[in-house]
Parts: structure tokens; sequence; C-alpha cells
């Protein structure tokens, strides 16, 4: 939300009611939920391409002679060890290890990083950080407003951005970015993704941005590119298997509860935030095993939701983080934690409580959905 408590929009608002999108409120942002079918939307993405308005994204900048050693001590990765020109998935928890945050951290140049937060978290990463630069030769900068931010994902999307950008693509590999033009349009050019597809997340000023979408939108035109709402974009990454916070992550769960230890980094120089806390959470994971994140797809056609139980022999063994039917995979599908004796693939007797019906549903290994290389 604004300060006046009004929701905010995106460089490309206009041009999402002009092409009849479904607007929603997502965490303080006016944002497209659906243009036409979200089923369409994201067989497009895994068939051909989808374009992404992910403008509500928070940016942060951190720049100075000790940014690296500011980012190592505030969040869980090794920062410092991330080379210019690439990324990393990492993570900003709380002095008791409660994930804060997930995030996307960007090395520009040396002394230059992007941290990208979630739209729901952008102030609280932005607040930590700040307080956690005292001492530090760095700076930390708001740069919401700064950015624009377009992906455009699917098997279609290298051969899509190709044609508007002398950038070499083919050289730019997972989790990593470039500066390139893109239409004429000065971008950073980053290949993350959360889709589970392959894809390209383009970074510009706002006022570059209903340019930049304009000439995607023609150049894929050939290619079956369609523009995608919020809605798709859940029920891609769901299937991808990819934690959304609030949902599959929270202050409540430290990363190895989540089991996401492995972007705790130990073994680098210094303190960091959470250190001690995390050490006995990945102690007590170790003695005892927490409940693990699975797949779970459904035998019926009910679909569960966040917070419905897992339920085997009449007792609650477990609760769905995330749940939607998978257009992929033609039945519904849910993420859940469940007490890891009724972790592994293929756990019997596993059941879904839908409003007291227990309904069947198949333990399955995550992700649902893995893209052919």
């Amino acid at each position: 939300m604004s300060s006046t408590g009004e929701l905010r929009h995106t460089a490309l608002d206009a041009l999402h009611r002009s092409l009849g999108a479904t607007m929603t409120d997502f965490a303080g942002w006016d944002m497209p939920l659906r243009y036409g079918s979200e089923r369409d939307e994201h067989n497009a993405v895994r068939t051909k391409a989808g374009l992404f308005d992910l403008s509500h994204m928070g940016e942060i900048t951190v720049t100075g002679p000790q940014a690296a050693a500011l980012l190592d001590f505030a969040l869980v990765g090794n920062i410092g060890g991330v080379k210019p020109g690439r990324a990393r998935y990492t993570m900003i928890c709380r002095a008791d290890g409660g994930i804060l945050d997930d995030l996307i951290v960007y090395r520009l140049a040396e002394t230059e990083y992007l941290v990208v937060a979630n739209a729901s978290n952008a102030q609280v990463v932005l607040d930590a950080l700040t307080e956690r630069a005292a001492g530090f030769d760095a700076e930390v900068r708001d740069d919401r407003d700064a950015y624009a931010l377009i992906a455009v994902q699917g098997p279609e999307s290298p051969g899509i951005l190709k044609s508007l950008t002398d950038a070499d693509l083919d050289g730019l590999k997972y989790y990593a970015g470039l500066p390139g033009t893109v239409a004429g349009v000065p971008a950073l050019i980053a290949r993350t993704g959360y889709t589970g597809e392959d894809g390209f997340e383009l970074f510009v000023k706002p006022e570059h941005a209903v340019e930049l979408w304009q000439a995607l939108t023609k150049a894929g035109e050939g290619a079956g590119l369609v523009p995608c709402g919020l809605s798709c974009r859940d029920t891609l990454r769901l299937e991808a298997g990819m934690p959304l916070y609030g949902h599959e992550l929270s202050t409540s769960l430290t990363p190895f509860d989540a089991g996401l230890g492995r972007v705790v980094k130990f073994e680098k120089e210094g303190d960091f935030v959470g250190r001690d806390a995390l050490r006995e959470a990945a102690a007590r994971a170790e003695q005892n095993p927490p409940r693990v994140l699975v797949g779970l797809v459904a035998e019926g056609r009910r679909v569960p939701r966040a917070g419905y139980a897992v339920v085997a022999g009449g007792e609650v063994i477990g609760e769905v983080t995330s749940g939607a039917p998978s257009p992929t995979l033609g039945k519904p599908i849910a993420m859940a934690y469940v007490d890891a004796a009724h972790a592994a693939p293929g756990t019997p007797g596993v059941a879904v409580d839908i409003r007291g019906s227990h309904e069947p549903y198949e333990v399955v290994a995550l992700p649902f959905y893995k893209r052919q290389k």
C-alpha cells in the first residue's frame, strides 16, 4: 500500500486494463490476476511463452566497499563468494532463525548488489538490511520505484528475446544477469525464473516498461506468447515445487524446518544474524527430523487449500501449504508439511481433510513437473 492506504500501481497498469485483465490486490499492489483463462495462460508458459508484469517485487541496492561483508552478515548465504554477473537464492532470517523472506541477490559489480525481495516483505527486508548495515561501509538504497520488472517465460522465450537484443543470451547461465539493450531499452537481463521453465527477467526503468512490453508482445506473436497473470504464476510455481513466502516459508520456520537448510552457509567467514539459532535448528533437524515438505496428488477432483489438515489413520500428520488444480497433470495437487514417517513417496493411507471428508492423496516427491532440458 502507499502511505495513503491506496493500492500501488505498476507502470503497466493502464496497459493491463486495456487488455481486459482481472485485477487484484496483491501485497498492496493492484496486479493482473488473469487476462482470460488462467489454464490457457499456464499452458502457454509450459508449451510456448508467457509475459508477466512482476514490478511489485522489491528491489534494494547495496553498494560500497563493505557491501559483500554486510550481506554476508545480514543474510544466511555466502554472498561474498558470488562472482559479478551471477545471482544466488538465499534467505534473510531473524536472530531466532525464523525466515523473514527468501531472496535473489545479483552481484552487478565488485561492490554493487541488487537484492530482490518478495512484494509482501520488501519493507521488512529493507528495514532489516538498513538496521544491519550499522558499522559497515556500505549503503542500502530502496530502489523499488527505480525499476519495472517484466518476465518472459517458457520454451519459446529465448527465441523471442534473441530477436530483440544482441546480448549474449546463449552465454547467460541459469542464476546470472547481464546488462544489455532489449528493443532499444537498457535492461538488466536475468535468467532465474519462478515457473519451472526457461525464461528471463528484464529490470528496466518504469518509463520504458510499456515500450518493452509492446515490443515483446509483437516479437512473440508468431511464437504463441500471451500475457499472463498472477494466478497462473502460482500454479506454475506449485507444479515446479517452488516455495512461496506466507505458504511454505514463514517466520515460524527456520530454513531447516522448510527443508532448505542448504542455503545456510555456516562455513563462511564471520558472524551472521541467526547463526547460533540456526546451528541449533540444524542439530535438532538431524536428531529429530522436522516435518517434510512433500507433494500430494489427488485421486479425486476436490482441490485442497492452504491450512487443510493432512491425515493418516485418523490422526493429523501434517498441513497443506499450497493447493490448486494442476493444468499439466490434470489433477488437483498440493504441497504440504507432513511428519517424516509419512513423507516417503507412495506412503499408503494419506488423505486431506476437505471440509470433513478425508479425500485420498498420493504422496510424491517434489517437484511435480520438471522441464525437459
